[in-house]
């Protein structure tokens, strides 16, 4: 008989590390369970998409029950103990394929299913290569880049995040086509790996994003042909690549720009916040008019309501008059924590650079539109 008695926060907090991968309707109903495996004083947490799959554990009071395994409903288990008090006393016990969830005087019985047809990712054990950095160098390269990723977009290669490791350094690309982001950190020591590049999936990227801490805490990084393993705290995570032609950034980054900007970010940022209020909700359109000591900003929607906002900024080079999407340049202006920014440009038809001053690790792209 499967028997745990624990704490609420000791099965809400690794529950909760696991189940955001699962899907609330599976074609395949199991997964949209989470594996519960108790070996002696150690519960086991297990989550699969069937292209990621997260595992963690927390040590309990061994107790009285037998070793075992069961799969429940992810999303229910976790709302109930949600909904309970944080100081509430957890008895889980598995009877005739129902577990029966016990807190003071709530009862809960949850249907389950067994544990052998629950889709385990098989980890290769071959091949790998393997690197350290931390957590917060690694979280703070996905926050750099992430957002510029596309979503469900037919070149499939889009919807995830190039990495290219190598040359003392790890490179993170993303572009949805209208924009792209560019970051870089350095790694090295004894186990620097060959070069590789590989694209880890949209779903991954933002799943470590919520996981990973910012902190000086390790992350052991596992590359493999056909996927990539995260080892940190108590969280192993795998994920399948996928297996595609990433676009040559370095052809998208302008080569030469006629013009330089340099603008105070926060007073960019919130001139830009104040103006998308009133932009046509579905293109998202700001106009940029550049001339010699002011940069205006306007926006317009259907209603007929416009915004315009104007910075004094020390430019003296040719004007300017051009449209993007604001959010695209919210997105990289609430991504940073620089002073300033540089913009870089040729005319209103080519691509803008973005880049933050003395510091070549970043740089920002991005396409006009029409307004």
């Amino acid at each position: 008989m499967f028997l745990v008695k624990t704490e609420r926060n000791k099965l809400l907090t690794p529950l909760q590390s696991v189940s955001g991968i699962v899907e609330k309707r599976h074609t395949l109903p199991i997964l949209s369970n989470v594996l519960l495996e108790k070996r002696g004083d150690t519960l086991t947490f297990l989550a699969t998409d069937s292209e990621i799959q997260i595992m963690t554990f927390v040590d309990i009071v061994p107790g009285d029950g037998e070793d075992g395994a069961m799969t429940v409903g992810a999303r229910k288990f976790q709302d109930i103990l949600r909904s309970l008090p944080e100081e509430s006393e957890i008895n889980l016990n598995l009877d005739a394929a129902r577990l029966q969830v016990r807190a003071g005087k709530s009862r809960f019985t949850l249907q389950t299913l067994p544990s052998e047809d629950f889709p385990r990712m098989l980890s290769s054990e071959e091949g790998f290569e393997r690197f350290t950095v931390t957590q917060g160098q690694f979280k703070h390269l996905l926050n750099q880049t992430q957002f510029a990723m596309a979503a469900q977009d037919v070149r499939y290669y889009l919807n995830g995040l190039l990495l290219i490791i190598g040359d003392g350094e790890i490179r993170a690309v993303a572009t949805d086509g209208h924009r792209l982001a560019y970051a870089s950190m350095p790694v090295g020591g004894e186990q620097e790996p060959s070069r590789q590049e590989l694209i880890i999936p949209r779903k991954t990227i933002l799943e470590l994003n919520r996981l990973l801490s910012d902190n000086e805490e390790p992350l052991l990084v596992e590359l493999a042909t056909n996927q990539v393993r995260f080892q940190f705290g108590k969280i192993n995570l795998i994920s399948k690549l996928i297996d595609g032609k990433f676009p040559d950034y370095e052809r998208v980054v302008p080569a030469t720009l006629k013009n330089t900007l340099s603008l105070d970010r926060v007073l960019f940022y919130h001139s830009m916040l104040r103006a998308s209020i009133l932009t046509n909700e579905k293109f998202r359109g700001v106009r940029l008019l550049l001339s010699s000591g002011s940069l205006k900003i306007t926006a317009a929607n259907a209603e007929q309501e416009e915004a315009q906002e104007e910075l004094e900024v020390a430019y003296e080079g040719d004007s300017l008059d051009v449209g993007f999407n604001v959010t695209y340049l919210l997105d990289i202006l609430n991504n940073t924590t620089a002073e300033r920014i540089n913009w870089g440009f040729n005319d209103a038809n080519s691509s803008a650079l973005l880049t933050i001053p003395d510091n070549d690790r970043f740089k920002y792209v991005v396409m006009p539109m029409r307004i």
